[in-house]
């Protein structure tokens, strides 16, 4: 095993743990700290690809500013413990779909793996991501999905409003 390698596998079991700590935290603030910990391996993960710009864009931007921004938003709506048994009676059906669409996640993953892992593996090519190189692509061919993005994560705030909401 190659010193590249054992850094992946190790930044892959963080990144899961790291998940699975965000999806069952039932204090909003710790789930905010594991996503945080989420966006760390990825920007490691692009250092190890030679992109250190994007892995000092994913960090400032992503853990940095929109994840204070989170924490703002979850601090001064008080939201810091999930709904209990409220939110768990009127919304029984999304565990069983939950499960579901995990499962066939899991499935479609053990696929890839098997395919890819059987082929012989590529050797990675260094990819050009100075900040030239991201702006053309950006404001280029990927406009759209650029701007999608923004108005997502206006929503995803929009909606973290709503559901403190007091009825």
């Amino acid at each position: 095993m190659t010193p590249d390698l054992i850094v992946f596998i190790a930044l892959a079991i963080i990144s899961i743990l790291a998940a699975i700590g965000l999806l069952t935290s039932r204090n909003a603030i710790y789930a905010a700290l594991f996503l945080i910990l989420n966006f760390a391996t990825v920007a490691v993960l692009y250092l190890m690809l030679n992109a250190p710009f994007l892995a000092v864009i994913q960090v400032s931007v992503y853990a940095g500013a929109i994840m204070v921004l989170f924490l703002f938003v979850i601090m001064l709506l008080g939201a810091e413990r999930l709904a209990g048994a409220e939110t768990q009676s009127e919304m029984r059906w999304q565990r069983p779909l939950a499960v579901g669409l995990g499962a066939l996640l899991l499935i479609q993953a053990g696929y890839v793996f098997i395919t890819h892992f059987s082929q012989s593996p590529a050797s990675p090519k260094a990819i050009q991501a100075g900040p030239m190189e991201i702006g053309m692509m950006l404001f280029g061919p990927y406009l759209l999905p650029f701007e999608v993005t923004s108005v997502l994560l206006l929503v995803a705030i929009i909606g973290a409003v709503v559901l403190t909401r007091d009825k």
